[in-house]
């Protein structure tokens, strides 16, 4: 990573930190806002997915798999956007489904490679358990409405602290003679 991906990186963290004080300080006023960074992400993510596949994976061997991902995302995306005026626990629903999947994952990957002895796996194995914290958080706290906003806003902040992390972290490289 360059010095200026590291300042990028660092400087797009800082503003997922102020934007996770923000919704934190303002859970209830703050679900149209959830709804809108939520459907924005789903569909940044459908669409990076699918021009990944236009531009490279279509070449690729299980290529197509990225662009059924991007159309999977792209459509979770539109359906989020569409959902401003049901109640929060369509957003909890997705917190917890994001976060519980996303943190097993996390923690069975990191598990295989601490199997295979890479050095790297603490950081990770606990970012797989504090996602999965995180959808307990969810289904324990399902009746409130601050919920949505506070649990929303520290897995943004928890994210950005990860970026900065990853940021400040040296990368290791191999030179070949």
């Amino acid at each position: 990573m360059t010095k200026l991906q590291r300042i990028k990186e660092i400087v797009i963290a800082l503003i997922m930190i102020l934007g996770a004080l923000v919704i934190m300080f303002y859970p209830k006023e703050s679900y149209p806002l959830i709804i809108i960074i939520l459907a924005f992400y789903f569909i940044a993510r459908g669409i990076s997915s699918i021009w990944y596949y236009f531009t490279m994976a279509r070449y690729m061997v299980g290529g197509r798999e990225s662009l059924y991902m991007g159309v999977i995302w792209f459509d979770f995306g539109v359906l989020t956007g569409s959902l401003t005026s049901v109640p929060h626990y369509y957003v909890l629903l997705y917190l917890i489904g994001i976060h519980g999947f996303s943190g097993v994952i996390r923690v069975l990957r990191t598990l295989e490679t601490r199997r295979t002895g890479s050095s790297s796996w603490k950081l990770k194995l606990a970012h797989g358990v504090i996602d999965i914290a995180m959808a307990l958080l969810c289904i324990v706290f399902i009746k409130q409405l601050n919920t949505t906003g506070i649990i929303f806003g520290i897995s943004i902040m928890y994210s950005a602290v990860m970026k900065i992390v990853t940021a400040c972290r040296k990368t290791a490289f191999i030179v070949i003679e």
